[in-house]
């Protein structure tokens, strides 16, 4: 496959290109620095620089054309404000729909967050500072953005609490999970798993469990 991922420097996308160049896959990585370019080609990517958010419909549309799937991995960051939230975790992902659709990629994964639900209808969550929740709104808004488009199959992947700890092979993803966390190298395999068998319109929660990822994709 050729997979293009947006935000490829993060922890979570370079342990996916990681996987994916490791079994034989091409994977094109956006990244915002050219500075980020050695890291990805390490990692056997093939680095794009390209700002996502100055960046035309064409010119992300260029990049992706000819892939199998797109992968949204970018995000503003934890010490970014709440107009970068918006900037970068709602229009970006948008922009990259927009651009998946211009040149013809239908399989599009959102990595979103768990908790995101808790600003639907435009709640506002008891004890959450107003730049998580701009943060929580702008991934829902990203959501609903993309699942609405039916020219595209996209799958959400809202994980708990990132962690560094090894991966374990094993989860609990579902569309409603309890609240808890993940190791990032799980996170990233099973974006692997959904890319083989994507669920088109699912929303999936994920936290560390029990369950081999590929039988927890399958029953997703």
């Amino acid at each position: 496959m050729r997979i293009a991922i947006a935000g490829a420097h993060g922890q979570i996308a370079r342990r996916l290109g990681r996987l994916l160049s490791a079994r034989g896959d091409t994977v094109v990585g956006i990244v915002r620095n050219p500075a980020h370019q050695d890291d990805l080609s390490a990692d056997g990517v093939e680095p794009t620089v390209l700002d996502l958010e100055s960046a035309s419909v064409d010119d992300v549309a260029a990049v992706v054309r000819g892939a199998d799937a797109v992968v949204f991995a970018a995000g503003a960051g934890p010490g970014s404000g709440i107009p970068r939230k918006d900037t970068v975790d709602r229009a970006a992902a948008v922009l990259l729909a927009d651009a998946a659709e211009q040149a013809g990629v239908r399989t599009y994964l959102l990595v979103s967050s768990m908790g995101a639900d808790l600003v639907a209808d435009g709640a506002t969550p008891d004890g959450v500072d107003e730049v998580f929740t701009a943060y929580l709104r702008a991934k829902l808004a990203a959501e609903q953005d993309v699942l609405g488009r039916s020219r595209l199959s996209a799958t959400v992947l809202r994980p708990g609490g990132l962690t560094d700890d090894p991966g374990t092979g094993r989860v609990t993803l579902a569309r409603s999970v309890e609240r808890g966390s993940v190791p990032r190298d799980d996170v990233a395999a099973v974006l692997v798993a959904l890319l083989d068998a994507p669920t088109d319109g699912a929303v999936l929660e994920l936290v560390a469990g029990p369950t081999p990822i590929g039988e927890a994709v399958r029953s997703a």
